[in-house]
């Protein structure tokens, strides 16, 4: 089962011919695209592309057909599919059947199809908020900012109370390291929801960017209550001021911050890693060895703990350990900029 080439009136975007199958993309690519959004400089925005995803319920509403309806409940997207393309098949002119196979798809993980579905199913009718919404999220997902920032500037013209939109352009921009006008979005999406802690923690990293520490800090403590009114509270805020005091030298400060972020999530590789440089700096280098190490074992594709565990192993005369520690940081770097490349 396949779908043909996209039509030209299916492509403002000059994106490639692509046809549908039945690969998804690795998990390992998600994660690739997830740790580059948001990261040009010093930090990460307190929300991923993951938290964009949607619930598989969130299709049943338009869903009439029981069949499909129970494989899309019990996560049986593969089934679902299969039956939604049959659908497809029979029914070319429905734009209803293009919708569902377009979200699940983006469920499954295969990005690529789920824009080729959304993309021919705009062919037909214009696209609802929801579906050009998951459209820009998984052209972000597949590395094409260039295709997503015109559906995002879309969706913020033709809906202004939603917060959402400006926030998505705020963290493109930051990426672009275009940080004025990233900052400037971020505003707008905090002025239609103050209470929105992403963007208060995506302003910070563009405020830090532009040097100005002071107001980026006080954009870091607000994401960082706001999360932590929240069930699930993410941890980036408090990791992000952390970093920024680090850079401060305001090292007493910093301890105390990145066990909060700690508390939110036991298990978050970035707040382990910098609580090692804050062990290195304070000479403090078998905790920070400790921290690093952690670190890298929770995220087995995070670079950059072990270029800093072979700077404290070479200054501390251990060459070979050392030298293993950037042999591994290199190895890391070179297989993100492949699988970088791949998406591409």
């Amino acid at each position: 089962m396949r779908f043909d080439r996209l039509g030209d009136s299916a492509e403002p975007h000059t994106a490639p011919a692509v046809r549908y199958t039945s690969r998804k993309f690795p998990a390992v690519i998600l994660a690739v695209v997830l740790g580059s959004v948001g990261t040009a400089a010093s930090g990460q925005s307190s929300s991923s592309l993951s938290e964009e995803k949607l619930n598989n319920t969130a299709l049943l509403p338009s869903l009439s057909d029981p069949s499909i309806r129970e494989e899309i409940e019990r996560r049986d997207y593969l089934r679902a599919e299969r039956d939604l393309l049959d659908k497809v098949h029979q029914h070319p002119e429905s734009a209803e059947y293009l919708d569902l196979l377009g979200g699940v798809l983006f469920l499954d993980g295969k990005y690529l199809d789920s824009a080729i579905a959304y993309k021919k199913e705009e062919a037909l009718k214009p696209l609802g908020a929801p579906s050009r919404f998951q459209l820009a999220m998984a052209y972000l997902i597949l590395g094409h900012r260039d295709w997503a920032r015109p559906e995002l500037e879309k969706l913020a013209r033709e809906t202004p109370g939603e917060a959402l939109y400006p926030y998505w352009l705020s963290r493109l921009d930051y990426d672009a390291q275009l940080f004025q006008r990233a900052a400037a979005e971020a505003n707008e999406s905090i002025k239609i929801n103050p209470r929105m802690a992403r963007a208060h923690d995506n302003l910070g990293l563009c405020y830090e960017a532009l040097g100005r520490f002071e107001a980026a800090e006080k954009e870091y403590e607000e994401a960082a209550n706001l999360e932590r009114k929240e069930a699930q509270p993410s941890p980036w805020p408090d990791v992000n001021r952390a970093t920024l005091l680090l850079k401060l030298g305001r090292l007493d400060e910093v301890g105390a911050i990145l066990r909060e972020a700690l508390r939110f999530d036991p298990k978050f590789p970035q707040a382990h890693y910098q609580l090692g440089l804050l062990f290195e700096k304070q000479a403090n280098n078998q905790e920070a060895i400790k921290e690093l190490r952690q670190a890298s074992e929770l995220d087995p594709s995070f670079d950059q703990p072990f270029y800093a565990l072979g700077r404290i192993y070479h200054r501390t005369g251990e060459k070979e350990k050392a030298e293993l520690a950037y042999a591994e940081f290199r190895r890391l770097k070179k297989k993100k900029s492949e699988k970088t490349a791949v998406i591409h």
